[in-house]
């Protein structure tokens, strides 16, 4: 709205200049200032529509005195700047009432657009309480551009309850993700429940999720509650969402439609309160046009769409995740340590297939195994050329299936080293190898599953539900088998 004031507190002089020039060319009347003191008489006397301001200033922090701008001054919009460009500062600025948060460096057409929505929309609520910044127990780490996003995003769904779809890789930290959802929005006082689809027998997960009665099924010696009645007036995180069975997502679908359940061999509808996140690594359009995944669920799920880059989306960040893996291992007892510059270059270099969990897991044995307090670049380029082979072992061919299996195997524990993977390897490893076996099968038979259960020793019938439960497209060719 040309003609309003703009409030800009910066003790960087070039930034003041470019944003004045561009937000006077747009018709506002600047005025700029590099302190807090004056950016504070300003607010105090009542001038200005909109502030612009950063955090750290020689005389102060900002975040120090939005609380006293808020309480005095409550229809201000806040527009943070920051170079720290942290999880904790987008979280701390949305927490203390902020408009919006702008990471330095900074669009100058998103200003202009940011300064112009605030102008137009009403105020954010009122601060939240307080919330000390503890940088060392940050949940997410990383200042790449590929993360601001994320933080930002995040920041805006503190206090909501909407319904989030994490997607992302395996490795990427969708949990972590979720944890800060509920960790720093409204439903902090309450559990946070997490289920992996995947890591559950198919037959088990709707009573794991709704809970069953005494009788439900053999073995039901008892009431059970569910996932659902542990997380009430919290959050559920249902990770792997897209390995959830169809039935028990007919079932999700009316607790989200509905807001009940009803247990497993029960009858009486029970009302729940609970937010839900879900996150898969899988393509949920494609399970969809597969039939293998409800299209109403997917809509009623994907409400906010979050997706995880991979690591090597962005790399800028390993310095960071290193160092905090690092402090973490101090914390847990290990002797301090930190890695060669060049070392760091290297592991920059590095595609990391394994995502942000490998890292960790580099990280960790690092600091575990190497008796140096500066971990050199020939120790990382060593730990780095194992990883390369072992990835080029899994590849590789020809090779026994029994090679194959065991570097798979291998793969899967180093990912959750220095834990134990969630249970199902057995399933989950005999999907990956009934997966192309039937596939090619099938496509060498020129689809006619007759022939190809024949040649399986399968019953055709199971020869059919395993293709439906697997997804396998069937390619029509015109070779036959003789």
């Amino acid at each position: 709205m040309p003609g309003q004031t703009i409030l800009l507190a910066d003790d960087d002089a070039a930034i003041r200049m470019v944003l004045n020039q561009a937000l006077s060319r747009a018709g506002y009347d600047v005025r700029p200032t590099g302190n807090i003191s004056t950016m504070w008489n300003w607010v105090a006397r009542g001038e200005g529509d909109l502030l612009i301001t950063d955090v750290s200033m020689p005389d102060g922090n900002a975040f120090d005195v939005m609380p006293k701008i808020k309480k005095l001054r409550p229809d201000l919009p806040i527009v943070v700047m920051s170079a720290q460009n942290t999880f904790m500062t987008a979280i701390r600025a949305s927490e203390l009432g902020a408009y919006e948060y702008l990471p330095k460096p900074f669009d100058i057409t998103e200003v202009l657009n940011v300064v112009g929505r605030a102008l137009a929309d009403a105020t954010r609520p009122a601060d939240a309480e307080k919330r000390a910044e503890e940088q060392e127990n940050m949940p997410l780490v990383g200042r790449s551009a590929a993360m601001q996003d994320i933080y930002r995003a995040l920041a805006r769904l503190m206090q909501t309850d909407l319904t989030v779809m994490i997607t992302g890789e395996s490795g990427t930290g969708k949990e972590l993700v979720a944890k800060a959802l509920h960790n720093f929005g409204k439903r902090k006082n309450g559990p946070f429940v997490a289920i992996n689809m995947a890591a559950i027998p198919r037959d088990l997960i709707e009573a794991e999720l709704f809970g069953h009665e005494k009788g439900a099924f053999t073995g039901a010696t008892a009431r059970s509650s569910g996932r659902f009645e542990q997380a009430e007036g919290g959050t559920l995180f249902l990770d792997e969402i897209g390995d959830m069975p169809m039935d028990a997502q007919t079932r999700l679908l009316r607790v989200l439609q509905e807001g009940e359940y009803t247990m497993v061999g029960g009858r009486t509808s029970i009302k729940t309160d609970v937010r839900i996140v879900a996150a898969t690594h899988r393509d949920l359009s494609q399970l969809i046009r597969q039939g293998l995944f409800r299209e109403d669920l997917y809509y009623r799920l994907n409400v906010v769409p979050i997706r995880l880059p991979p690591l090597r989306e962005r790399i800028d960040d390993v310095p960071d995740l290193a160092a905090s893996f690092l402090k973490q291992a101090q914390r847990e007892g290990e002797p301090i340590k930190v890695i060669a510059p060049e070392a760091l270059r290297l592991m920059q270099q590095y595609h990391w297939p394994g995502n942000v969990r490998e890292l960790e897991n580099l990280v960790r044995r690092l600091a575990a195994l190497y008796v140096d307090d500066t971990i050199s670049v020939e120790i990382v380029q060593n730990e780095l050329n194992l990883a390369d082979r072992t990835t080029f072992t899994a590849k590789a061919g020809p090779a026994d299936i029994g090679t194959v299996i065991e570097t798979e195997l291998a793969q899967i524990f180093r990912e959750h080293e220095p834990n134990l993977p969630p249970p199902g390897i057995y399933q989950r490893i005999l999907d990956k190898v009934e997966v192309p076996m039937i596939s090619t099968v099938l496509n060498l038979c020129s689809g006619n599953q007759i022939k190809a259960a024949e040649l399986l020793g399968l019953n055709r019938n199971t020869l059919r539900k395993k293709v439906r439960n697997h997804g396998i497209e069937i390619i029509k060719q015109s070779r036959q088998l003789s």
